[in-house]
């Protein structure tokens, strides 16, 4: 799962990634409120930990933004301790409110809990496009009932391009959310990866749910 840290402190915030990374998840960082805001709009995250006292633009208004595009999780990590902040913050929309200094087994604790209750009410157990199914669960891909072999990076960009059905996704967002890299335009990785994919979800059948738009990217639908 992938995780966006908001903090402006570069001690914490190199704690946060540490810690976060050594349990399992992917870590992204920023340290200024706009670009904290930016990553939320364009990427897609499980979860955000969002200080209140940043560079540009505070939590307050990052947490606005967050919310006003969707219900993506967020836990509150601030040294804004009055109960009034609390209230603050949760009125704005926030998940939960850790009070620093804090003990990271707890923060670990929150950030499980509410990753849980995201993937319970967000994340259906199976995708569905047309005879295309992806189980979360079972890390298995059928077309028509057929089984789909695929790779961990194969199947981490079908569920990307599923979870986004008919929405033309960049090659730059697919490097980032698939690949945890930055987009470098004298790769083809991507575009060979696609292939791949293309080649075991479409080749063997009439109907292509993979389309390339041109000049922008790839985008998964049923046409027909």
């Amino acid at each position: 799962m992938r995780i966006l840290v908001v903090e402006d402190e570069p001690k914490t915030a190199d704690y946060l990634r540490q810690g976060l990374s050594e349990s399992g998840y992917v870590v992204d960082v920023a340290t200024h409120g706009i670009d904290g805001r930016h990553l939320a709009q364009e990427s897609e995250y499980d979860l955000v930990v969002l200080d209140v006292n940043l560079p540009g633009a505070d939590g307050w208004s990052v947490l606005q933004s967050i919310r006003s595009r969707g219900s993506t999780p967020v836990l509150m990590l601030t040294a804004r301790g009055l109960l009034n902040d609390k209230l603050k913050g949760f009125d704005l929309g926030a998940d939960d409110y850790l009070v620093k200094p804090f003990q990271f087994p707890e923060l670990l604790a929150r950030v499980r809990r509410l990753l849980h209750r995201g993937a319970l009410t967000i994340a259906p157990d199976v995708l569905r496009i047309a005879d295309l199914d992806l189980d979360h669960r079972r890390h298995r891909a059928l077309r028509g009932g057929t089984r789909i072999n695929l790779t961990a990076k194969e199947f981490a960009l079908l569920r990307l391009l599923m979870r986004r059905s008919g929405e033309v996704l960049t090659r730059a967002q697919l490097a980032s959310l698939v690949w945890d890299m930055n987009f470098d335009s004298d790769t083809n990785a991507v575009e060979v990866a696609i292939g791949r994919l293309r080649a075991k979800v479409d080749g063997p059948f009439e109907r292509k749910l993979i389309h390339t738009v041109r000049g922008v990217g790839y985008v998964l639908e049923d046409r027909t």
